[in-house]
């Protein structure tokens, strides 16, 4: 996904001499190219991101489109106070990236696990926050974020959902994009953990259950209509995402459901629990740990089939 943010950035910048891309002494070797070929549009403001979030503004406000990249929390937690007072208040053309959404730094410690940013940002008036889950999506994501007026949040992972033969081939902003087809049960997931999801949509498959994929790669604004659609058609609706359970995807579902007076017949929303992660390692190892891998959405959905039909409608995983 970075890759392709990068690259679709230089495009940009190459026809829009207003892009700037600002780091905070990240991105060495992938941004290098950028900074040669184009030093007028490239600053690097060194280890400092309340800095970086201020000249952001500052350049913003002074004509330019500014694309603002750091590593997880570090463009978003750690100038949380800039971005809200200076960027969104003043409703800067300012494109916060941060790339190593939910575990993509997991062997770095909780520090580097951005598993609360997607609630945090999305509270921030006038903020578009955009999650795309494959390559695809980051680069059409990265220019929707440059064709948005305002504030925006791309949370770009370091994993990715593979292409699938048949998903639907383009994005629009606040619309679910179908990555795979399905009837009984309907996976709503946001960023590189949708690739478990597809493992487990086609696992169950196998065993007769038919499940529709869908990448919520718009956060906010919200196409609530696409959502209730989709829940409405389902028996069972699962929420996925390497993220705190109060305020991410799952809370966003519930709250289109809610806005659209409808409510799935049974609804299962995977994420973290009210906790930090005090583990280390990879991002895969972290999705099993916290139960977010293939075999835990399946194990999951199977429970769910399973339980009788006088059980609690919405649950945790």
């Amino acid at each position: 996904m970075r890759d392709a943010f990068v690259r679709t950035v230089h495009d940009l910048a190459a026809r829009d001499p207003r892009v700037l891309l600002m780091t905070g002494d990240l991105g060495f070797g992938v941004l290098t190219e950028f900074a040669r070929e184009r030093p007028a549009q490239y600053l690097n403001v060194g280890v400092a991101e309340q800095n970086l979030a201020g000249i952001a503004c500052g350049a913003a406000l002074s004509g330019h489109l500014v694309f603002m990249y750091s590593i997880g929390n570090f463009p978003t937690l750690r100038c949380l106070e800039q971005v809200r007072n200076d960027i969104c208040y003043h409703d800067a053309n300012v494109k916060i990236v941060a790339v190593g959404g939910g575990f993509s730094y997991g062997a770095l410690g909780m520090s580097h696990h951005a598993t609360e940013d997607i609630a945090i940002m999305r509270a921030l008036p006038g903020m578009t926050v955009l999650c795309p889950g494959d390559v695809r999506e980051a680069a059409e994501a990265t220019a929707i974020a440059y064709r948005t007026p305002g504030p925006c949040y791309l949370r770009l992972d370091k994993s990715a959902a593979p292409d699938v033969p048949g998903a639907e081939t383009r994005i629009a902003i606040g619309r679910p994009r179908r990555l795979r087809a399905g009837s009984r049960v309907a996976i709503l997931g946001v960023g590189g953990v949708l690739e478990d999801a597809l493992e487990a949509a086609a696992v169950l498959d196998r065993d007769g259950v038919s499940c529709g994929v869908y990448s919520v790669h718009t956060i906010k604004p919200l196409d609530t209509g696409a959502i209730a659609a989709i829940v409405a058609d389902a028996s069972i609706v699962v929420t996925v995402e390497e993220h705190a359970i109060d305020g991410g995807l799952g809370s966003v579902v519930l709250e289109a459901c809610a806005a659209a007076s409808i409510w799935p017949a049974r609804l299962i929303r995977f994420a973290m629990k009210n906790t930090f992660s005090s583990v280390v390692g990879s991002q895969k190892y972290l999705r099993a740990r916290y139960g977010l891998s293939s075999a835990a959405l399946v194990q999951g959905i199977r429970d769910a089939m399973l339980s009788p039909a006088g059980s609690p409608a919405s649950k945790e995983i």
